[in-house]
C-alpha cells in the first residue's frame, strides 16, 4: 500500500554520480524517490558514525531523501562463497548487487514504493554491468518486474514498470559504455557540481586489502565489522599461534587503533618515548607479548641490540606488565607480515 497517491521508487544509492542521476531522472518525472544507502565495513561505513548528518547532507546537496541500511551480517555470509564468484580481487560485484536489491525489496512495501531503480549503465563495468549480467541480477534478486535502470533503460527491453505507466519510457535514457561525458553533461543540467570520482570506494577491489580480508576470513569464522575495520588500519602481522598483531603507522592510525580496541585485546606501547600503538587480537594463550614487543620496537627509536621496555595494557588501558625486549631486524619483521602495504 502506498503512503500517498504519488508514485514512489527506492533507488540503490552509492553517493556516486550515476546513482544521483538515476534519482534525478525519476524526480524529473514527478516520482518520489527514496535513496537506499547500503553500508558495510567495505564501503560507506563511515556513514554509521552519524546517519542523520549524512541524510541531511544528501538532502541539502541533491534534494534526495535517504535511508541507511547496515547489511554487514548478510554480506559476510555471502562473501564466504558468492554464487557468481569474484572479480579481479575479492570483490563479489554481481552478488553484492543482488544482495542490495534483495534488501531494497524487503523494505519497499514499508516505504510505500512501487518499484526499485539503480544507477547501472550497460557496459560500464566489465563484471557486473554487461547485458547478460544485468539480466542475472534481476532474476536472482527476485526483482523481475520491479527493477528499473533509468540511465540505460532504452537499451533494454521495456519493463513492467514502464508498461504499467508508472514511468514514461520516452523520458528515460540510453547511456552505455565506460565514457562519462553524458553523465557529466547531465550533472551540469541538474546543477550537480559536487560528486565523487567514478573510481569506486569498495576496498574489496583493493589488491592488498582484499588479500588481507581473504586471509582473515579463511582463518576465523566469526570475523565481524570491528575486525574488518581493524584490518584496514596499520601494519599487520601473524605472530606465534596465529596471533593477530597490528601496529599503527602514524598518529592518525594510532588514534584509530585505540578507538577499535575491544574486550580481550592487548595494547602495547613503547614506555620511554613516542612510538606506534600495537594491538593484539585473537592471540594464543599465553599471548606472545615478547615477540610483539620486539616487533613494535622495530618502529621506535631504539638502537639495535639495546633492551627497551614495552608496556602491555588490557582493553581498558590498564597496565598488565612491562616487557623488556630488543627490536627485531628487518628480516624478522618481514617474515611475520600478514601482507604488505
Amino acid at each position: 500500500m502506498k503512503i500517498d497517491n504519488k508514485v514512489r521508487a527506492v533507488v540503490l544509492f552509492s553517493g556516486g554520480l550515476d546513482s544521483i542521476l538515476a534519482c534525478k531522472v525519476l524526480q524529473e518525472q514527478g516520482i518520489d524517490v527514496i535513496a537506499l544507502q547500503c553500508i558495510t565495513p567495505f564501503f560507506n561505513y563511515q556513514i554509521k558514525e552519524d546517519e542523520e548528518a549524512w541524510a541531511k547532507q544528501i538532502e541539502d546537496k541533491y534534494n534526495i531523501a535517504t535511508v541507511v541500511l547496515d547489511i554487514t551480517d548478510d554480506y559476510l555470509k555471502m562473501l564466504k562463497k558468492p554464487p557468481h564468484g569474484f572479480g579481479r580481487y575479492f570483490n563479489p560485484c554481481i552478488d553484492c548487487k543482488i544482495l542490495m536489491i534483495k534488501k531494497a525489496l524487503s523494505i519497499m512495501e514499508d516505504l510505500g514504493a512501487s518499484f526499485i531503480a539503480t544507477g547501472e549503465v550497460i557496459g560500464q563495468r566489465p563484471m557486473s554491468q554487461r547485458r547478460d549480467t544485468l539480466r542475472i541480477i534481476e532474476r536472482d534478486s527476485g526483482a523481475e518486474g520491479l527493477l528499473l535502470r533509468p540511465l540505460c533503460a532504452k537499451n533494454l527491453k521495456p519493463t513492467l514498470i514502464e508498461e504499467q505507466g508508472l514511468v514514461d519510457r520516452s523520458r528515460l535514457l540510453a547511456l552505455s559504455g565506460r565514457g562519462r561525458k553524458e553523465q557529466m553533461a547531465l550533472a551540469r543540467k541538474y546543477s550537480i557540481i559536487d560528486y565523487p570520482s567514478p573510481a569506486g570506494g569498495c576496498v574489496l577491489a583493493d589488491p592488498i586489502l582484499s588479500e588481507r580480508f581473504r586471509i582473515l576470513l579463511s582463518m576465523w569464522d566469526d570475523v565481524d565489522a570491528n575486525d574488518l575495520l581493524l584490518a584496514q588500519t596499520g601494519r599487520h602481522f601473524l605472530l606465534e599461534g596465529e596471533s593477530w598483531f597490528v601496529v599503527g603507522r602514524n598518529q592518525a592510525e594510532n588514534s584509530k587503533l585505540v578507538d577499535l580496541v575491544r574486550t580481550g585485546d592487548l595494547v602495547l606501547q613503547y614506555k620511554a618515548g613516542p612510538g606506534p600503538v600495537g594491538v593484539m587480537r585473537r592471540y594464543m594463550n599465553p599471548p606472545p607479548v615478547q615477540q610483539a614487543a620486539s616487533l613494535l620496537l622495530r618502529y621506535c627509536k631504539v638502537p639495535a641490540g639495546q633492551l627497551a621496555e614495552v608496556v602491555v595494557k588490557d582493553s581498558k588501558h590498564q597496565e598488565i606488565q612491562i616487557v623488556n625486549a630488543e627490536r627485531f631486524s628487518a628480516e624478522d619483521v618481514d617474515s611475520l607480515m600478514l601482507n604488505k602495504v
